[in-house]
């Protein structure tokens, strides 16, 4: 009987949760046949998967069953799969929580709405945690939370839930190949802004494409460096931040910032926490010399 109650009490508080935050939940209707789902994050403000927005012009938000209203787009963000969208109508705003809080195993609910615009839920466990994270398109996730439940078709820009009743993230199949990921709370917000305010995601860029190359021994001891590789520059932006800076086709560049330079990751990574217009220092090796170069990063241009 103890068992028996315990399930039901656990049902019940589930329940709650789904019902609790599933008056901020929305399905998104900006691709053809299929539906995605969204939740207003502030008022007159609806967070959706940007992967699932198909066209610009005539997206419908479904509130409920019976009522649609006409949305647009605010700001899109594919390297954090976000997509932000305004509309007059307002429903209740969720109560937030934070993914620091969540422990692997943790039983969760995804939520979303379907086509009709009925509240749908999937549960599942928290199956992963781990620190920052850093997708396939180059954005930049607070936290890594791995999900093991199922995302239905549809469920994309939806809330993950505590049995609280507290979103912690929105979650999407658009960021590791169709597994599901959720995009926590601190990184919706500080997307959402930007995009409310620009339109877009500012990305720092050099100008550059590069290939790693080993620096030969010999070279090395003239240089007096324990520098072993090095970036090899094989092509210049006209007119990009490094162009501006000096850079030529044909440099090794060993250093930015005073960190050590063998693979293209330790450029993205010092990118990823870098902003537009701020100058960086450069060691590079020209003609069998090193130079020190300063560059100040460029946005990257809008595809």
């Amino acid at each position: 009987m103890a068992s028996s109650s315990l399930m039901e009490n656990l049902s019940n508080e589930f329940a709650a949760a789904a019902e609790q935050a599933g008056r901020s939940v929305v399905a998104v209707r900006a691709r053809h046949r299929m539906s995605s789902s969204g939740i207003q994050w502030r008022k007159g403000v609806v967070v959706t998967a940007d992967h699932a927005i198909r066209r610009e012009e005539e997206i419908r938000v479904l509130l409920g069953p019976e009522k649609s209203v006409t949305a647009t787009v605010a700001g899109r963000d594919p390297s954090t799969d976000l997509a932000v969208l305004k509309l007059e109508d307002q429903l209740a705003l969720p109560e937030f929580g934070d993914t620091a809080s969540l422990r692997l195993g943790n039983l969760v609910l995804a939520l979303g709405r379907s086509r009709r615009g009925n509240l749908v839920a999937s549960m599942g466990i928290i199956g992963g945690v781990a620190g920052e994270w850093r997708t396939w398109r180059g954005g930049k996730l607070d936290q890594h939370v791995r999900l093991d439940l199922n995302l239905y078709p549809g469920f994309s820009g939806g809330p993950l839930v505590t049995a609280q009743g507290k979103v912690v993230g929105v979650n999407t199949s658009g960021l590791s190949r169709g597994r599901a990921v959720t995009i926590p709370v601190s990184t919706v917000n500080r997307v959402v802004d930007e995009l409310l305010e620009k339109g877009h995601i500012a990305r720092p860029y050099l100008g550059l494409a590069m290939q790693p190359v080993a620096i030969p021994e010999a070279l090395r001891s003239k240089l007096k460096s324990e520098t072993t590789s090095g970036l090899l520059v094989i092509h210049v932006e006209p007119g990009g931040p490094a162009d501006k800076a000096g850079v030529l086709l044909g440099d090794v560049l060993t250093a930015l910032q005073g960190k050590p330079l063998g693979e293209l990751d330790t450029i993205q990574d010092l990118l990823g926490s870098a902003k537009v217009g701020e100058r960086i220092g450069a060691t590079a090796i020209r003609g069998g010399a090193p130079i020190q170069l300063s560059l100040t990063l460029g946005e990257r241009p809008r595809r």
